[in-house]
């Protein structure tokens, strides 16, 4: 498992490398970005069930089931489907996602109503995804080259001594100017996301719950829940039955395979 994931890891050796000498290195918060993403390498891929729960201002709850599917590609960001099960208006929606170290992700949403892929253009990823508070960008993986880095403090959260650190994104269609991210010092785990809208205001935070160990290296969050502070909505995804090494390949995560995911 460990060799089949020497590509990734020597890649982020190269990045640690190349910064030594450089006065980069002096940016805590990169070093600690790094931390946080050797945290979901090695997985080579996964499967989960998700719930996803979406709240009104009034606390009025409509919830939707999914499945979830993702694919490690060392060299590059990681690949993931979503596929929504319930209920009736929404079974066979899936979105396609390929994350990118660098340049801006590819993303392709399937409506079964239409019978065709759509692909989601760049300027148009911080849209509300199907009514959540979670956005196309926010249903994709933050890569550490995607931003800047700094380190603001260190504060306790939630009994946790966590690093503050802030990311400006680098992708110009980013619907955010920053993020601050609360990490925590013992297992480098993101556990709050304060995101600010494009006017600097602060518009909603994330937060990761429920964090559960698998086969003693991979970490994963079985609540995400986002709250939108300027319409007073909320979403909450719920993770379980999650299971690594399913045997996915590339032919799993095409276009045409969003056409047979029902």
């Amino acid at each position: 498992m460990y060799l089949l994931n020497l590509g990734k890891n020597f890649f982020i050796f190269s990045i640690l490398i190349s910064f030594v000498s450089c006065p980069i290195w002096a940016n805590k918060a990169l070093e600690i970005a790094i931390l946080n993403d050797q945290n979901n390498n090695g997985f080579i891929d996964s499967s989960s069930d998700m719930t996803m729960n979406l709240i009104n201002r009034k606390g009025d709850v409509v919830t939707r089931k999914l499945r979830f599917k993702r694919l490690e590609v060392p060299e590059d960001g990681d690949k993931s489907i979503a596929i929504f099960e319930s209920p009736r208006d929404v079974k066979g929606v899936a979105i396609l996602s390929y994350a990118h170290k660098v340049k801006s992700d590819d993303q392709w949403l399937y409506l079964p109503a239409l019978k065709r892929v759509k692909r989601i253009a760049s300027k148009n990823k911080s849209g509300p995804f199907l009514g959540s508070e979670f956005s196309f960008e926010d249903f994709s993986f933050q890569e550490v080259e995607k931003y800047e880095y700094k380190l603001i403090g260190e504060e306790d959260y939630l009994n946790l001594k966590c690093f503050v650190i802030e990311r400006t994104p680098l992708d110009p269609y980013s619907g955010y100017t920053k993020q601050l991210v609360w990490i925590d010092k013992e297992n480098y785990l993101i556990h709050k996301v304060h995101l600010f809208d494009r006017k600097s205001f602060h518009l909603k935070t994330q937060k990761f719950e429920e964090y559960k160990l698998y086969e003693g290296f991979f970490w994963q969050p079985h609540k995400v829940e986002m709250i939108n502070h300027q319409n007073g909505k909320s979403s909450i995804l719920l993770f379980e039955n999650v299971k690594l090494n399913n045997g996915f390949t590339n032919r799993d995560f095409t276009q045409n395979s969003l056409k047979r995911s029902r």
